[in-house]
């Protein structure tokens, strides 16, 4: 088969049969559906990159997507956490409401800015990728798998032992080589369309399940960083994980058809579909953005009264959406009374909303900011 060969492992009762990868790339048959779908999501990617030149800026709106990514890669792995969540706990903001797991989607943002920071030092290599997967597995479920290091025992998905496994990785010993391919791969003159090359990048990897745990999330992780070391994307902007949690069945029957059938064009149909639909959104979603900033402004404008305060607070909460009177205090570098009285005005303009009900330590939302990324 193409993708890779079954070789069956162990004796007796504890026999399996585990896959193992042949070496990327492979060839494939670019028909005209996919070489129209390729362009289609070239072309949404090109637009996409351009908004940086519309956004007043673009690095706000990066902060609230690489948490909408954090969120929803997390949940494709079974995190309740919701992106509330992660906002709340950002904030220092305490609530019995937040899920117990919000620690794996602080980790995972924390393990993609420090990707992204690295990449301008270090290209993608074996040595990133650990260094990625200690921080994601730092402290919160699969601490005890061994974080940062690539596996040297079998590892199985789905099921809760071998015996009852969906699918079984290569054996640890064919690691190490297939890991080096993978790497010469990503770095390939080839001219391979790198948008292919994404697809097969990640395919490949969760085929190859190299660590013990955390591999959805560091495989999801690669798309972005790939893309910007390709220099298709100048600022890291595309977030595929939603659409990977919305179709999280067809998402994993598409990477077993990958691996089991050899049907690696089906396999990017999907992932470029994929692509194109994120791409298209995350444009909308900065026209929204664009257009409610615009809103805002006229409202303070029109109000009357010293709007220079209230402007500098409306940047602010594009990186705080959600704050307390005493973060307004340091935001704006006010003190009370002063402080109290700005948060009034920008509830009475409808750009912040009070969202916890009480007297003491309200906390305050820029309540339609936060919507434009919200999925939960």
């Amino acid at each position: 088969m193409r993708t890779g060969r079954y070789v069956t492992q162990g004796t007796g009762k504890a026999q399996y049969k585990a896959f193992i990868p042949n070496p990327l790339p492979f060839q494939l048959n670019m028909d005209n559906n996919l070489q129209s779908l390729l362009s289609r999501a070239d072309v949404a990617l090109g637009r996409l990159d351009g908004i940086t030149e519309i956004l007043p800026d673009v690095d706000y709106f990066i902060f609230m997507y690489v948490r909408k990514e954090a969120t929803l890669s997390s949940q494709v792995e079974g995190t309740k956490a919701t992106f509330s969540d992660a906002l709340k706990a950002e904030a220092s903001i305490k609530s019995a409401e937040i899920h117990d797991d919000v620690d794996e989607i602080l980790n995972y943002i924390e393990a993609m800015n420090y990707g992204l920071q690295r990449l301008d030092t270090l290209p993608i290599s074996l040595r990133l990728i650990r260094e990625i997967h200690g921080i994601l597995l730092s402290g919160v479920r699969g601490e005890r798998k061994t974080p940062g290091e690539f596996r040297k025992s079998q590892n199985w998905v789905g099921g809760n032992d071998i015996r009852t496994a969906s699918f079984m990785p290569p054996p640890a010993g064919e690691i190490p080589a297939l890991l080096s391919n993978l790497e010469k791969f990503i770095h390939d003159k080839s001219p391979l369309p790198s948008l292919v090359k994404a697809g097969l990048l990640h395919s490949q990897f969760e085929t190859i399940h190299p660590f013990l745990d955390g591999n959805g999330r560091i495989g999801r992780l690669l798309i972005t960083f790939f893309l910007c070391q390709q220099g298709m994307l100048n600022k890291p902007l595309l977030y595929i994980s939603e659409f990977f949690m919305e179709n999280r069945d067809k998402y994993y029957e598409q990477l077993n058809s990958y691996h089991d059938k050899g049907y690696v064009e089906g396999w990017l149909r999907f992932f470029l579909d994929g692509v194109l639909i994120t791409a298209e959104r995350s444009i909308e979603t900065a026209r929204k953005v664009l257009a409610l900033r615009e809103q805002d402004v006229r409202k303070i404008s029109e109000a009357g009264g010293s709007a220079q305060r209230a402007l500098s607070l409306l940047d602010a909460l594009y990186h705080t959406p959600l704050v307390r009177v005493k973060d307004i205090e340091g935001l704006v570098d006010i003190r009370n009374p002063n402080a109290l009285a700005l948060t009034n005005k920008m509830i009475k303009l409808g750009i912040l909303k009070e969202i916890t009900g009480q007297k003491r330590n309200r906390v305050f939302a820029y309540d339609d900011y936060i919507k434009l990324f919200q999925s939960d």
